[in-house]
C-alpha cells in the first residue's frame, strides 16, 4: 500500500478502513533520495523521522522544535493507521510551518513503514520511534544498522525477550557512537538531579523505604464499534492490551520505577504485590484498575509504588518521596514537575521543609530533547538504552508478580523467555489478532495463581 507502501498484501476491510486513495496508492515510491548528512552542511539541519504520530510522536517533534539546539526540521512520518499520520501531519505544519517538511510521497503507511522513513535521514539525524513498545526492539534495530541517532519513547518493551533484543542494539548503538535518548524525561530534571546529588552527599542519611503513588482517575476502554477492524483496534487502544505495550501499568509507571532506580541507584533484586479490578467494572481492556508493589533491594531497602486509577470520592496522589534514616524528601510531582524539598524529619508537610528547588526552566519532555541535541551537535557520548532497558525489567519484574500472585526475582524476570506475541517482526495487516474478545466483548484478564509472564 503506499503514501508509501510496506509491500505487503492487505485485507479488502483494512484497505477500507485505512482509507486509502487511488491517488495515495499511485505515488512513485520514495527510496530515500535526500543526501545524507545536511545536518553538518550549509543549513546545519537536525533532520527527524517520526515513526507514530499519535498524541506522544506529535509531541515529542514541538519539544525537539523547541530546543536552543536547534534548527530541526521533520521530513518523514510512518505510521500504521493514515487517518493517525494525517491529523498529526495537518497539526504539526499549523503549528511549525515550513519546518514540517514532509510532503505525500514522504508519508508511509504500513508496519514496514518505519523502514522507509528512517531511509529518508543520513548521519546526524534522529529516527523517532513513539509508536508502541512491542516494535521498540525491531525498529532501534533498523535505526542503528542504518546509524542514525534515535529518540525512543517509553516504554521499551513488553516482555524480557523484547527487551534483551533492545540491549543488544544498545550495544551495536555504543560501537557506532550513536545517539540514543530514551523517553524517562524525569532523568533530565535539574531538580531531581539536583536532590540526588543531595542525597548522594548524605542529606537524608542512608535510604530506608522509597515511595511512589501514581493515584488519579483513567478511564478504561470501551467496546470495540462494530466493523472496526480488531488488530488495528487492539493497536489503537495500547495500554488496553500487553501485547502492544506491556499493558496501562508498564506504559506509565515505568517513570515512577525508573525514579526508584535511580533514588537507589541500583537495580531490585525482588517483586511482590497484589492488584485487582473494581467489582463494578465495565473496562473490557486486559488490566488491572489497582496495583501494590514492593520491591526489595539486594541491602534489603524496600520501595514501593501504589497505583489507583478509579474516580469518585478516592484520594489522588502523583507523586515520589524518599526517607532517609536523617529525614526524607519529595522527589517528583505532580504530572511529573520537577516539585523537589526536603523536610526537616519524616512528616511530608508544608510546614516542614528546609529546602525546596524553584520551577524548572525548561520542562522535563524539552529538557531530554535539549541534551540530546546537544550530543549530536557536540558529539558528546550519550546510550540511554542499557539503563531505561533494566527500568523496564524491574516494571515488568512488578507486574509479573501483581498478575501471577508470585514473588518474582530479577534474574527470573531478566533471563525469561516468555512473550506475548513470538514473531512479531512478521505482524502485518493479516496477522490474526493476538487476543480474543469473549461474547460480551471482554478480553482475558489475569488470575493471580493462574496466569504467567515469566
Amino acid at each position: 500500500m503506499s503514501r508509501q507502501s510496506s509491500g505487503k498484501s492487505e485485507k479488502p476491510s483494512r484497505r477500507d478502513f485505512l482509507k486509502q486513495t487511488s491517488a495515495a496508492s499511485a505515488a512513485a515510491a520514495f527510496t530515500g533520495t535526500l543526501a545524507p548528512g545536511v545536518y553538518a552542511g550549509e543549513d546545519n539541519t537536525i533532520r527527524l523521522a517520526l515513526i507514530g504520530c499519535g498524541g506522544r510522536g506529535s509531541g515529542a517533534v514541538g519539544n525537539a522544535m523547541r530546543s536552543a539546539h536547534g534548527p530541526v526540521k521533520l521530513v518523514a512520518m510512518a505510521d500504521i493507521v493514515e487517518d493517525r499520520l494525517n491529523s498529526s501531519h495537518k497539526v504539526l505544519s499549523e503549528q511549525f510551518g515550513d519546518r514540517i517538511d514532509v510532503p505525500r510521497d514522504r508519508q508511509f503507511i504500513g508496519f514496514n513503514a518505519y523502514k522507509q522513513a528512517i531511509d529518508c535521514l543520513g548521519p546526524g539525524d534522529v529516527a523517532m520511534l513513539t509508536n508502541f513498545s512491542y516494535f521498540r526492539p525491531t525498529q532501534l534495530e533498523y535505526a542503528v544498522q542504518k546509524g542514525v541517532n534515535v529518540f525512543m519513547e517509553k516504554s521499551f518493551a513488553p516482555d524480557a525477550p523484547g527487551l534483551r533484543r533492545l540491549l543488544r542494539a544498545g550495544e551495536e548503538a555504543e560501537k557506532k557512537n550513536l545517539k540514543i535518548a530514551a523517553g524517562l524525561q524525569c532523568r533530565h530534571s535539574v531538580n531531581r538531579q539536583e536532590l540526588i546529588k543531595r542525597i548522594r552527599d548524605g542529606e537524608l542519611g542512608e535510604l530506608q523505604l522509597i515511595r511512589a503513588n501514581r493515584i488519579h482517575k483513567v478511564r478504561g476502554m470501551g467496546p470495540k464499534p462494530e466493523g472496526y477492524d480488531e488488530l488495528l483496534w487492539q493497536i489503537k487502544n495500547f495500554t488496553a492490551f500487553f501485547w502492544v505495550s506491556g499493558g496501562l501499568f508498564a506504559e506509565m509507571n515505568i517513570h515512577q520505577i525508573d525514579e526508584i532506580c535511580w533514588l537507589k541507584d541500583d537495580w531490585p533484586v525482588a517483586a511482590r504485590g497484589i492488584g485487582g479490578r473494581a467489582a463494578n467494572s465495565t473496562n473490557r481492556g486486559q488490566g488491572f484498575d489497582s496495583f501494590s508493589i514492593e520491591w526489595t533491594f539486594a541491602d534489603g531497602t524496600k520501595a514501593t509504588d501504589g497505583v489507583r486509577w478509579l474516580g469518585g470520592h478516592c484520594f489522588s496522589e502523583f507523586a515520589t518521596f524518599a526517607h532517609g534514616t536523617k529525614c526524607a524528601a519529595q522527589f517528583s510531582g505532580n504530572v511529573h514537575e520537577g516539585t523537589t524539598k526536603i523536610f526537616k524529619d519524616q512528616r511530608i508537610a508544608k510546614d516542614n521543609i528546609v529546602w525546596e528547588a524553584p520551577a524548572e526552566e525548561h520542562n522535563p519532555w524539552d529538557a531530554e530533547w535539549n541534551e540530546l541535541l546537544s550530543s549530536i551537535r557536540n558529539d558528546k557520548p550519550q546510550n540511554e538504552v542499557k539503563r531505561a532497558a533494566y527500568s523496564n525489567f524491574a516494571d515488568l519484574m512488578g507486574r509479573a508478580a501483581v498478575h501471577s500472585g508470585k514473588i518474582i526475582t530479577w534474574d527470573e524476570m531478566f533471563n525469561s523467555k516468555f512473550q506475548f506475541v513470538e514473531n512479531i517482526d512478521a505482524m502485518d495487516y493479516d496477522t490474526e489478532p493476538p487476543v480474543k474478545a469473549d461474547p460480551e466483548g471482554y478480553y482475558p484478564v489475569p488470575i493471580p495463581g493462574e496466569w504467567l509472564e515469566t
